[in-house]
């Protein structure tokens, strides 16, 4: 345990729910490292749920329940029935005890590369706390579709890697971290996104009342430097994101009438009526 990490309290959270072995190793590593680790995990999974804040509500109220993990002995763990962004927020006002300084969502099952990242829940989460005051670290396992093994241990390591790296960058900042599915362990590497994703989504079937998508590898060729070449390369991608930010316009707004000014000049020309109505009626008013 270093000075950076004692008593720093880290919520753990993801995307593939309270079940996953990945949310498991990643919470176990967190503790061994001195953290003081809190757990709440969707009730079931929420893949694709980006950012958003919904949640079950039975009269108005969340149901939360908790859980006792295999391997987590004295870790307190809540099954939440609401998506990772909703968990991230409602941690920041204190739902589950301390208000957490680090989330850490994941391992995901799965690769969160490129711009589709916004889909993500795992992503999601990690950003809805860097919007709420807290530094946050979002962490994938490149599994494939089919995978062989999966090397949760090494994602939580590569995890726990930057963890003093975190620390030091200011409140609010959130990271993205891949790893490659192999029992080495990789090499960090700053990267950019990619301008698509891991997997790609095809319209299969379109019918009178309904849709079907399939899902497949992506074949397109990796942009240099970005997570997912970095990635395919071995490395360990690592890239800062921004929740919400504001982009300069690109020329001038067209012009458009203030609010009432359309009112505001039919009275005025009512009134400028009315006026020559009375000046046309006093020559005969005077005989």
């Amino acid at each position: 345990m270093t000075q950076a990490t004692s008593a720093r309290t880290v919520l753990v959270t993801n995307d593939d729910g309270i079940q996953s072995p990945g949310l498991h190793t990643l919470a176990g590593r967190a503790r061994d490292h001195g953290f003081k680790v809190i757990i709440a995990a969707p009730a079931r999974e929420s893949s694709g749920s980006s950012a958003s804040i919904t949640a079950v509500e039975d009269e108005g109220k969340i149901r939360i329940e908790r859980r006792e993990l295999p391997g987590l002995d004295g870790v307190e763990a809540f099954a939440v029935h609401g998506t990772p962004g909703f968990i991230s927020m409602i941690a920041s006002h204190g739902a589950f005890g301390a208000v957490p300084e680090i989330v850490l969502s994941g391992v995901n099952r799965g690769a969160n590369v490129g711009t589709v990242i916004l889909h993500s829940g795992t992503v999601g989460a990690a950003l809805t706390a860097g919007s709420n005051g807290a530094r946050a670290l979002a962490v994938s396992l490149d599994t494939g579709i089919s995978p062989a093994r999966l090397e949760w241990e090494v994602a939580a390591d590569a995890a726990m890697g930057l963890m003093e790296f975190l620390l030091e960058h200011p409140v609010g900042t959130v990271l993205n971290l891949n790893v490659p599915n192999r029992r080495e362990t990789p090499s960090y590497r700053e990267a950019s996104l990619a301008s698509f994703g891991i997997v790609q989504t095809v319209l299969a079937e379109r019918g009178q009342q309904h849709v079907r998508l399939s899902i497949s590898d992506t074949q397109e060729v990796a942009e240099e430097g970005t997570d997912f070449a970095l990635l395919a390369q071995g490395f360990a991608p690592v890239t800062a994101l921004q929740a919400i930010n504001t982009a300069a316009l690109r020329g001038e707004l067209p012009e458009r009438p203030s609010p009432g000014a359309d009112a505001q000049a039919a009275d005025a020309q009512g009134a400028d009526a009315g006026s020559e109505g009375e000046d046309a009626r006093e020559p005969a008013g005077q005989g």
